[in-house]
């Protein structure tokens, strides 16, 4: 969907603007725009939007005014000193933090619409709520109920709205206005279309290189679905440009908003499919003054992990199978290991007997605890130093219950006994387990006999290799199963509180320098420490542990069955917003039904809404591209397209290096905006270093395209993004490439908002 858009299907609708007039879309056979007669509004009527959205904007500025003030009250305010008034102090200072957050991302198109009612009140709309010293509203969140009618009312349902009017904003100048007409004996002043109004606007905005909010043009249909309950699973389907991540995006800001007690100190985590993708949306959630979100792709949904991606699709798809979690449990079991036969073991001089059966008897009995394999180990020990130590106790003839305390420190500090029990039972990190799996084609073959030789050959690699994007769903499986290293947990949690007490040593060494009796001993340890240690949804990202309000995952269909489980841990109410696009599905192991997915991760509580508007793609291109996957056997939906457009413009160049001179004709025929240029895998170093040549300054090829005004990129890195103007290098070669080439050339030709290029280069 293009960054603040969405189609506008009812109502007529009226302009006037300060500036040039938007140009007249062409209608749609059958819509509204086609079937209205013009007119045009009072000349006066910016002049008193103007006044109107002036009003609103001093009130946020005294709301600003405020908040700083009280904030900075609050930081320089003396406390009592004790945990409970510290306490209080952070959750002031945390709300007014937020509040500021709020307030100064609301500046930007503060306000945006109006509506008319019946009973001739106006309600302006804008990106949050604001009341006068009277608390009268003034100002309607667009999230709120009170602001529903604006997005869902029609001529056929006005929702008592007579008038619904657009207002665009320069800085705080109003700029533009529109209107659409619901009910013209109300407005019998108001006449006929003059153009598509807000939405068309947008729609021929350029493209910037970062996703903006549409709470200005958000339609009917999509509204509907952002607005849906909190509980479950929503699944949104729809083709490429339909508007699937501006509806989950805008639906985590209302859920976060309608929510807020039960969502936002948990957070929402938002996972998309390549950093390129994170970085285009990134801005969305804060401009509309939300900043409880963690945004992460799938390589790094395991802490510390930033994935590269797999290199093979062969290592993909069996990584993604859901038999890797079998194949964990399976090698994590095996770390559990019962000697076959007696060790004799020396305590000071002592020779003690560790034998099968004690070893056996103590694995059993921490298995039974049920605790993962590091947490389970402690439960092991014990058993093991109890019967060790009773033994102990008989050899040196003291009374066991008496010094038993004694006789396991003793035990303890033995070098044999030490030695036999990590034998026996070693604590694991996840990390050293996966590493060792696919390194080792035994180990690896015992956990998983399932595979066949040319499937481990797919699998192996050196130890040290980096990590790749299906390693993180198996190291996840295998933290799960492995849990923390207890004795490493216990001895960093000592450590911390050695630090704590260093710390608050020092804070009364400077109380006491000081003398002014001011600041207590606590208060400055805690602004000595700072407020790193306080968890919020920033610490989530290196928290494996931590439970997300809701989640938010972006073309979904790339996830494999082992990514699911990972996301599913992340969030077990399986509250979640799940967009994509089966058509789309690239990954090897990624989903080709939503229903077999979620009857079998959120059986009876998961829905499925469809988007049927495109309002990115122009028709002739998604015309070709509906007819390229159907001539593959792929049964494309049919999608109505917003707007008109070129037809696709075929070229032929003798050599990669001719590329550069047809993105500098698309660069002046565009003026600005962005150019995308993209190319099979294969090709993709070809093609990056003829334009990077060519074109200095402007190419921008892996995680820094999005920031440039060339784009060099393959489908893949392309996914979710679009652009002015697309240049798809030797169609041939992508709907060549094994697996998902159809898909991949489907990807490539939707990215565009209105000019499509094919170009061929001539064979040699």
């Amino acid at each position: 969907m293009p960054h603040d858009a969405a189609l506008h299907v009812t109502g007529r609708t009226t302009t006037l603007s300060t500036d040039r007039q938007v140009p007249t879309p062409t209608p749609m056979p059958g819509s509204p725009e086609s079937a209205a007669t013009p007119s045009a509004p009072g000349g006066d009527e910016l002049a008193s939007e103007q006044q109107e959205v002036l009003v609103r904007y001093d009130r946020l500025d005294a709301l600003l005014r405020r908040t700083e003030d009280s904030l900075d009250k609050v930081r320089r305010g003396p406390t009592a000193g004790t945990p409970g008034a510290l306490s209080e102090r952070d959750a002031f200072d945390s709300m007014y933090v937020e509040r500021l957050i709020v307030l100064r991302a609301a500046q930007e198109r503060l306000v945006f619409g109006r509506m008319d009612l019946a009973d001739n009140q106006p309600r302006y709309i804008g990106r949050i709520g604001l009341s006068d010293d009277d608390q009268e509203q003034i100002l309607y969140d667009w999230r709120s109920p009170a602001a529903e009618p604006f997005y869902r009312a029609t001529a056929a349902h006005p929702l008592g709205v007579t008038r619904r009017r657009h207002l665009t904003l320069a800085d705080r100048e109003v700029t533009h206005l529109e209107d659409d007409v619901l009910d013209f004996a109300a407005h019998p002043e108001a006449g006929d279309v003059q153009g598509g109004g807000a939405l068309m606007a947008a729609l021929g905005a350029h493209r910037t290189g970062r996703m903006r909010d549409i709470v200005a043009t958000i339609q009917g249909e999509q509204d509907r679905i952002i607005r849906s309950p909190l509980a479950g699973t929503l699944v949104v389907q729809g083709a490429p440009g339909c508007g699937k991540t501006v509806v989950a995006l805008h639906r985590a800001a209302y859920l976060l908003y309608t929510h807020r007690e039960r969502i936002a100190k948990a957070g929402v985590l938002v996972v998309g499919p390549n950093r390129q993708f994170l970085r285009y949306i990134e801005q969305v959630l804060p401009s509309l003054g939300e900043s409880s979100a963690v945004l992460a792709t799938q390589g790094q949904l395991y802490p510390g992990v930033d994935a590269i991606p797999d290199r093979s699709r062969a290592s993909a798809a069996l990584k993604g199978d859901v038999r890797m979690a079998r194949m964990v449990r399976n090698a994590v079991a095996a770390l559990e290991r019962v000697p076959s036969r007696r060790t004799t073991v020396r305590v000071d001089g002592v020779a003690l007997v560790l034998t099968p059966r004690m070893v056996e008897s103590a694995v059993e009995r921490a298995r039974r605890s049920g605790k993962p394999h590091n947490l389970a180990r402690r439960e092991f020990v014990l058993d093991v130093l109890d019967k060790l130590a009773t033994q102990l106790a008989q050899k040196t003839s003291v009374d066991p219950k008496e010094y038993k305390e004694s006789l396991i420190e003793d035990l303890r500090d033995s070098v044999d006994v030490r030695r036999e029990i990590n034998l026996c039972w070693m604590p694991w990190t996840a990390e050293a387990l996966v590493a060792r799996l696919f390194s080792d084609e035994a180990r690896l073959s015992a956990a998983a006999p399932w595979l066949t030789a040319e499937d481990r050959a797919a699998l192996l690699r050196p130890a040290g290799s980096a990590w790749e994007t299906g390693d993180v769903p198996i190291l996840d499986e295998a933290a799960e199963l492995l849990g923390a290293d207890d004795e490493s947990s216990r001895a960093s949690a000592a450590a911390a509180e050695r630090e704590r007490v260093h710390e608050l040593d020092y804070a009364r060494d400077v109380a006491q320098a000081s003398g002014s009796g001011m600041v207590s001993a606590d208060t400055l340890m805690e602004r000595y420490a700072g407020a790193g240690s306080r968890s919020s949804v920033a610490d989530a990202h290196s928290d494996r542990s931590w439970i997300f309000g809701h989640v938010v995952v972006d073309e979904a269909q790339e996830l494999s069955p082992m990514a699911w489980r990972v996301v599913v841990r992340r969030c077990p109410s399986r509250s979640m917003t799940v967009v994509g696009d089966i058509n789309q599905t690239g990954s090897p192991a990624g989903v080709t039904d939503w229903a077999t997915l979620f009857d079998a991760i959120a059986p009876g509580r998961w829905a499925k809404e469809e988007l049927t508007v495109n309002y990115r793609t122009p028709r002739p291109v998604m015309d070709l591209a509906t007819a390229h996957l159907r001539a593959s056997g792929i049964a494309a939906p049919d999608v109505t397209s917003a707007r008109d457009g070129d037809e696709p413009h075929r070229v032929e160049v003798s050599g990669v290096g001719d590329i550069g001179g047809l993105v500098r004709s698309e660069l002046v025929a565009i003026g600005s905006g962005r150019v995308a240029v993209i190319s099979a895998a294969t090709e993709h170093v070809a093609v990056s270093d003829a334009l990077t040549s060519a074109l200095p300054g402007l190419v921008g090829v892996g995680d820094s395209a999005v920031d440039s005004q060339v784009a060099v990129m393959t489908p893949v890195m392309a996914k979710g993004l679009e652009f002015d103007v697309v240049l798809v290098v030797n169609p041939g070669s992508i709907a060549a490439t094994p697996g998902s080439g159809t898909r991949d050339l489907y990807v490539a030709y939707t990215r565009t908002t209105s000019r499509l290029v094919l170009v061929e280069i001539a064979a040699t």
